[in-house]
């Protein structure tokens, strides 16, 4: 165990910058590897494609849920640990972290297999998208652990401040992705499937990186199989802190799953085309802004683990502008160009006009979603469960579920593209509500003001 912490640093700003660069370049890869992949099928196999991907994302959301959950927590942990400098809890830490990886990895896609048809008709797979769906699924399960681990490996990089560590392994991942997506739809003609396999490939290779540096001895902590074990009193608090990224993540498949029947009641196979397409733009804008979350949880679990509290409220400030400038930006891109970016993925008529009017409602309170992440990730650094647990759900669950239910009743499809505005806009004020409250707890009282 290294005993100096590269988080041990007075600059926050420059701290700040050099963590969320490197984690805001990875995320917008992979967003990219997204849109790319997309694109490449969309071209290649067409809408039904498109839709056959978009009906497999829930599970595809479970497995992230995992390793998110298990990440986030560990990270929390972890970063908290270095902090107090307690190197002893950091590596049961980083071994538990592990062993949870694997036995649910396998637990998932042991269930996976055996329910196969069955999910993808739960999540709203036709006649005619199930054969895509299906193709796509049964090779993309083949790598749930693994990708689980890369994902959950990853958060424990930049919780010790090794974000080009975990940088480098996204693009990796995504680079070997979008080559061989090239290399097996656009040459080999494999469509779907071959979109798959390039996936599968590319978590292999993500999760063997992260193994090879934490077993190197290049990180604060050493990997070492002997340190593997599931220790409940660590995975107590692991999981205190991740449930509620894995309880947002398994609700947002729920999500998906609702949206794709009421998308193909109201607007037929095209309308989950649709929504395909622009959730991936909205994630292209959305995935810097978890880069400066990224940046910011190892930074706010350090100087709240060293009882640093100065330090701790001028990084929530500078992610706070940052997560709002850039929201802000994204936003007017879209608006100014929708057309520009829907003709990526697709020149079919129906889905460029239906995309335009989707894509216009559902970035209208975008800018403000910023200062929902940047709560979340305050409470999520800082072992706060409860508060973290309310604001992650807020957003896509708490508030857009019941959105979503009720407003087409009175606008029919529009009413599913009003939701998500309304969403972003109620789930922000819930954050600055949330955080003002808790303001005592993070010692955040403007100077002269007693601490309740």
């Amino acid at each position: 165990m290294k005993e100096k912490s590269v988080l041990d640093d007075h600059n926050i700003g420059k701290l700040l910058l050099r963590l969320t660069v490197p984690a805001t370049i990875g995320m917008l890869v992979m967003a990219l590897y997204n849109i790319v992949d997309t694109i490449f099928i969309g071209r290649c196999v067409g809408t039904d494609g498109i839709a056959g991907v978009a009906l497999a994302f829930p599970i595809q959301m479970i497995v992230g849920a995992i390793g998110q959950m298990i990440g986030i927590g560990g990270a929390s942990l972890l970063s908290r640990s270095l902090g107090a400098k307690d190197y002893d809890k950091a590596g049961r830490t980083m071994g538990s972290v592990v062993g949870a990886v694997l036995v649910l990895g396998g637990a998932i896609t042991l269930i996976g297999y055996t329910r196969l048809d069955g999910m993808l008709r739960l999540f709203g797979a036709t006649d005619t998208l199930l054969p895509y769906a299906r193709e796509y699924l049964s090779i993309i399960l083949a790598g749930v652990t693994l990708h689980s681990m890369a994902m959950a490996l990853n958060n424990m990089a930049r919780a010790e401040g090794h974000a080009k560590i975990a940088m480098t392994t996204m693009l990796v991942s995504a680079g070997i992705n979008i080559v061989l997506d090239a290399l097996f739809i656009l040459v080999l003609d494999m469509g779907i499937r071959g979109a798959a396999i390039a996936t599968l490939i590319a978590q292999v290779c993500a999760a063997a990186f992260l193994v090879l540096f934490f077993r190197s001895g290049k990180s604060s902590l050493k990997l070492k199989v002997r340190l593997i074990r599931l220790d409940p009193v660590i995975l107590r608090e692991v999981f205190a802190i991740g449930i509620a990224s894995f309880i947002r993540q398994t609700a947002m498949s729920v999500l998906v799953i609702l949206l794709n029947h009421k998308l193909g009641a109201l607007g037929g196979d095209i309308a989950i085309a649709v929504y395909g397409v622009v959730m991936r733009l909205l994630m292209f804008i959305f995935t810097p802004l978890i880069g400066v979350a990224q940046g910011l949880q190892p930074i706010a679990g350090f100087n709240f683990g060293a009882k640093r509290f100065t330090y701790l409220k001028r990084a929530i400030l500078l992610a706070t502008a940052a997560t709002t400038v850039i929201a802000t930006s994204g936003t007017l891109l879209l608006t100014l160009f929708p057309e520009a970016f829907l003709r990526l993925f697709s020149h079919d008529r129906e889905l460029l006009m239906q995309g335009r009017t989707a894509l216009r409602y559902v970035i209208l309170a975008f800018p403000l979603v910023g200062i929902n992440v940047v709560g979340a990730t305050l409470f999520q650094a800082t072992g706060k469960a409860m508060q973290n647990l309310i604001l992650t759900l807020s957003r896509q669950i708490l508030l857009l579920i019941p959105l979503v239910l009720i407003l087409p009743k009175f606008f029919h499809l529009n009413g599913i593209w009003i939701a998500f505005p309304i969403s972003d806009l109620l789930s922000s004020v819930l954050a600055v509500v949330l955080v003002y409250r808790s303001r005592h707890l993070f010692h955040l009282e403007p100077a002269g003001e007693t601490a309740r």
